[in-house]
């Protein structure tokens, strides 16, 4: 029913009107004075009034004002003459009726305002519903940047729950949550002060929800009222719900991702949900699902890091105090083995002098692998001392060969030298580069077969013009400029490409059997490495199986300095 105010003091329009307007589409009202026109209007607001401008005994211009306040959507029309040119008063219609106007002229004007207002009045709708979609999708965006902004799982819970206040606008929310705490926790966010009794009953209603939605299967928590804790957050403490509360729409939704269950959520508020509330509460709910697994993801990830770190530093300790307890026996018994082989206690028969001295050379073996044990732990300690000075790298490359030619010797080996004249010097601990080269043709002269050669070559290359396997690319980016490179070639079992990069690992041996039958604790290697790191050096090789292998090291020319945690000796 369109309810139609007619303001005139002319009963002929009126009647005029009445004949045109009063039936079942239109109901016509045509108040005697200004009183009975705000009575009319405050107890239903008209959709059309027709103000004739043509009568006498009302002040249009104050009706129109005091109208105002109750006619919002109202079409205003003007029934005028010709002549008719009131400024003012025309700033209030929106359409003109003439005195002169047919019924049929005045009806399709009624109707044409009519269908104009309800065209705005659909836009007005359309533009609110697409304000407040925008509002919830900015909503929701700022919520998922927050959600990416964090792996703290208290964090998240509490972003949840502010994106649905923003998006929603609740009057209360329970979640409840099995991440933020080390026990299962309620968290209530109110607007009002809550009781005893309401807390209890909301307490109760929270953990039948959680209950239903494992019914039938196990629980990832024995949870009741008495063991669950409560945290709330009120927003307005001077004012109290009452139990009116549960009258309120609500919404509830799981918080979990596939095997994971992190908890749940619901909503209270005291004016009807709509489907895109309920659209925008579920996808909340959901999208802080992911974060909180990579959360726990990462806290579990940390702690097994801290577990790790513990392990590493108890096996270091273990191996530091292993081997000192070791030495001190085995220096005992090579003293020992070194007077028995002297004679001093007695003449050594030919098998005597057999057997002690497969003993010493045992010793000697286990010192040496003390040794390294030794040197690797005060290296990841970072309590290796170093003695940097200016070198030439060819005395170290002649000590190492006058060291160990006569046992290259005994193994039927012959052990070469091509070095590279007018070298410029480096700054280096010799005493460690020595340790360096001494592993190289160690392992050399343990891999190769009798009667075969190694060859000890040095020179001075650019970074940039050096070759390698692609596997050693990370560890020689960091040389630059000119090098001294040391290079130790031998006619031995070789490596497979797959595991050249393997064999700085720390207790690595390349698993064939001339490998197994030789032994050794797997530590040269990654103990060279990590000497040269400390020189700012590298370390790689080139090898192919059963074609020998050729290892190399290379330092830069310029000084370099202790790395840090090391102890520098002038």
């Amino acid at each position: 029913m369109i309810r139609i105010l007619f303001v005139s003091s002319r009963i002929e329009k009126i009647n005029q009107y009445l004949a045109i307007l009063n039936g079942s589409k239109f109901k016509l009202a045509a108040p005697a004075d200004e009183s009975h026109i705000l009575d009319t209007v405050s107890i239903a607001a008209p959709d059309i009034v027709i103000l004739d401008t043509l009568s006498t005994g009302f002040n249009f211009k104050n009706i129109v004002k005091k109208l105002k306040p109750y006619t919002e959507n109202t079409v205003i029309l003007l029934l005028t003459g010709n002549d008719f040119n009131d400024r003012e008063l025309i700033k209030y219609a929106n359409a003109f009726l003439q005195d002169d106007f047919s019924d049929e002229m005045i009806l399709n004007t009624i109707n044409m305002n009519l269908r104009t207002r309800e065209s705005l009045e659909r836009l007005s709708n359309t533009n609110k519903d697409l304000a407040d979609s925008l509002y919830r999708l900015n909503a929701l965006y700022s919520t998922s940047s927050q959600f990416a902004g964090t792996l703290d799982k208290k964090k998240l819970i509490n972003f949840m729950i502010e994106g649905i206040d923003k998006a929603l606008s609740f009057s209360l929310t329970c979640t409840l949550s099995f991440c933020t705490e080390e026990e299962p926790v309620l968290l209530i966010n109110s607007l009002y002060e809550l009781s005893d009794e309401i807390l209890s009953a909301l307490k109760l209603r929270t953990v039948y929800h959680y209950k239903a939605l494992f019914e039938g299967k196990t629980l990832p928590y024995d949870l009741d009222i008495n063991n669950l804790k409560v945290v709330k957050h009120i927003k307005y403490p001077a004012n109290r719900f009452t139990f009116t509360l549960f009258q309120f729409d609500n919404m509830f939704a799981p918080v979990s991702l596939g095997d994971n269950f992190f908890g749940c959520v619901e909503i209270f508020k005291d004016a009807p949900f709509s489907a895109e509330d309920a659209t925008c509460f579920q996808t909340i709910a959901q999208q802080v699902t992911l974060p909180l697994k990579s959360a726990t993801l990462y806290q579990e990830i940390k702690e097994t890091n801290l577990k790790l770190e513990k392990l590493e530093r108890l096996k270091s300790e273990f191996i530091s105090i292993v081997s000192h307890e070791l030495r001190t026996p085995l220096t005992s018994i090579k003293n020992s083995l070194d007077i028995l082989l002297s004679g001093r206690c007695g003449e050594v028969t030919e098998a005597s002098d057999k057997f002690l001295s497969m003993a010493k050379r045992n010793v000697q073996r286990l010192s040496g692998i003390i040794n390294d044990l030794l040197d690797l732990s005060k290296i990841e300690a970072g309590k290796m001392d170093f003695h940097f000075k200016n070198i030439n790298i060819n005395s170290v490359i002649e000590y190492v060969k006058s060291a160990l030619s006569v046992v290259a010797k005994e193994k039927g080996l012959s052990l070469l030298t091509e070095e590279c004249e007018n070298l410029p010097e480096i700054y280096a601990d010799s005493q460690r580069l020595e340790q360096v080269l001494t592993n190289l043709v160690s392992n050399a002269i343990k891999f190769t077969p009798e009667g075969r050669s190694i060859i000890i070559k040095s020179r001075l290359m650019n970074a940039g013009d050096l070759i390698y396997n692609e596997c050693f690319a990370d560890i020689m980016k960091k040389l630059e400029g000119d090098c001294v490179v040391v290079s130790v070639q031998d006619e031995g079992i070789g490596i497979a490409e797959k595991d050249l990069l393997h064999v700085f690992d720390k207790f690595a041996q390349i698993e064939n059997s001339l490998s197994r039958k030789v032994g050794g604790s797997g530590l040269g290697l990654p103990i060279a490495k990590q000497l040269l790191e400390a020189h700012n050096g590298a370390i790689w090789c080139d090898s192919k199986p059963d074609c020998g292998s050729t290892f190399y090291f290379a330092i830069p020319v310029e000084k370099v300095l202790a790395p840090a945690g090391t102890m520098l000796v002038r």
